[in-house]
């Protein structure tokens, strides 16, 4: 519904962070189903192992941060994940394991008190993005559930605490270094001296234009989506049942149908404005509202709750079905468009500006664009693996100035669209320079002091933290001074 640092040296975000929550207590064979989710941190479908019987693992608390527990069973737990993803520990892993858990809880103890939060429908967004990208790794969905041995809805179930604690994690991190710059002239000096070899590498850059059709959706397929939706609404209406309920078991929503349609405390400017007109006037909880028509499909909203400027709502959303006649009529318009570029009668820019349906690159010409996680900042010079998969792999056997044939893709927001794209530039591998690629050497000072804050940070935080580990603990070689006390 929603328009959407660098972790420790050591074990990163191999370390689960489900582990630190307080269902931790269950054991270990929860938290080897739970913590696959851990893959939202290395885009991988990691596969599930057998659960391992409770009664082999002799649980006890090695370790108390704050008021929080770490587990005997969590520290296997995540030994057992990290290991399962070709993980090389670095140093002793009976101690690396609990210091990198312990880490991630102060930092939940630090976004707990800075009042940081994640919404649920952040929160279901964020894993929906998630599968999606593994589905499209995968092949099918099919073949993610067999992969992994869970059902999608019990792959969102499972990942849910641990996709809130990472983003809870991630926002403090980037609270504490938000502060942080570097200098033209710092950049400079920290290359000056640096060995050739030590560079870094610029991986292959290229920037691509795009221009999407939407295939048309047929009256009676319309129909029939809004006729479903009007008998929902008479059966909420009649008491028959819930909207929560409807919602859990026919919304196409994925993130929110799990949480009854549920969006939680949300501001205008994030839905879909269609949506949020017909949202924002709710006055009765009692009453459904009319149907909505967004870019995501058709909607049902009923009202929970208003505070201020926020509200809290629940939808059902149904998506039409695009009939493959329909796409084929999609991709022979666009062969024909293909065809008159190249024939000289208009540009592939003109035609991305007048004729493609993609509202996010229409008013670029086409080009494609996307935020970069190092620099925050909008840019359209992708890395091959930040492509749409779609994009990617038209664009894998295409020369500079080439125009792909038309191919089919689901988009940001869900839609199966048709697409025709031009390869506009492609700079291949190199050492980075300073003059042809600051911002890539840039980030790489910026990443370096960021961390050194976000050490020192953690290095005080432990001396202000209430921290007892078992005997065998004490005699570790730990990243972090202070654990000791």
């Amino acid at each position: 519904m929603r328009t959407n640092t660098k972790i420790f040296c050591g074990l990163s975000a191999m370390i689960l962070t489900a582990a630190i929550s307080a269902n931790a207590k269950q054991g270990l064979a929860t938290k080897v189903a739970e913590n696959d989710s851990t893959a939202t941190a290395t885009n991988k479908p990691v596969k599930t192992e057998p659960a391992v019987p409770e009664s082999s693992v002799v649980d006890e608390v090695i370790w108390v941060v704050g008021d929080e527990p770490i587990l005997k069973s969590d520290v296997e737990a995540a030994r057992l994940q990290a290991e399962n993803e070709g993980h090389k520990f670095k140093g002793n892993p009976d101690c690396s394991i609990p210091e990198q858990l312990a880490l991630q809880k102060l930092f939940l103890h630090q976004a707990a008190i800075d009042s940081l939060e994640v919404s649920e429908s952040e929160i279901s967004q964020g894993i929906e993005e998630q599968i999606n990208y593994w589905i499209q790794l995968i092949g099918s969905k099919e073949k993610l559930e067999e992969y992994r041995k869970q059902t999608i809805s019990e792959m969102r179930q499972a990942m849910h605490d641990d996709y809130k604690n990472n983003r809870l994690i991630a926002m403090m991190k980037e609270k504490l270094v938000s502060d942080v710059k570097v200098s033209p002239a710092d950049v400079r000096k920290y290359f000056k001296d640096l060995p050739a070899d030590s560079i870094p590498m610029v991986p292959t850059m290229v920037e691509v234009e795009i221009i999407t059709q939407n295939p048309k959706v047929k009256t009676e397929e319309v129909n029939r989506i809004k006729d479903q939706l009007r008998e929902y609404t008479d059966r909420v209406t009649k008491g028959e049942t819930t909207f929560a309920t409807l919602a859990r078991l026919y919304s196409e929503d994925p993130g929110s149908a799990r949480q009854g349609g549920e969006l939680g405390f949300t501001g205008r400017a994030a839905f879909d404005p269609a949506f949020a007109a017909v949202a924002f006037n709710l006055t009765d909880p009692n009453k459904i509202s009319k149907i909505v028509e967004t870019e995501f499909g058709y909607h049902i909203i009923q009202l929970i709750d208003k505070r201020g400027d926020k509200i809290n709502v629940r939808h059902i959303l149904l998506k039409p079905r695009i009939a493959q006649d329909d796409i084929d009529r999609s991709k022979a318009r666009l062969d024909s468009i293909a065809s008159d570029i190249k024939a000289g009668k208009f540009s592939f820019e003109e035609g991305a500006t007048f004729i493609s349906d993609d509202k996010d690159t229409k008013n670029n010409h086409g080009l494609m664009a996307y935020t970069d996680r190092e620099s925050r900042s909008l840019s359209s010079k992708f890395r091959m693996g930040d492509l749409p998969t779609e994009v990617a792999r038209e664009v894998e056997g295409m020369k500079v100035g080439d125009i792909s044939k038309p191919f089919q893709m689901t988009n940001a927001r869900g839609k199966t669209v048709v697409a025709i794209i031009k390869l506009k530039n492609r700079v291949d591998g190199h050492r980075a320079t300073i003059t042809e690629d600051f911002q890539v050497m840039r980030n790489v000072v910026l990443a370096k002091e960021r961390e050194k804050k976000l050490h020192n940070w953690v290095v005080n935080k432990i001396k202000q933290t209430y921290v007892r580990m078992g005997d065998r603990y004490k005699n570790c070689d730990f990243e972090y001074q202070g654990w000791i006390k």
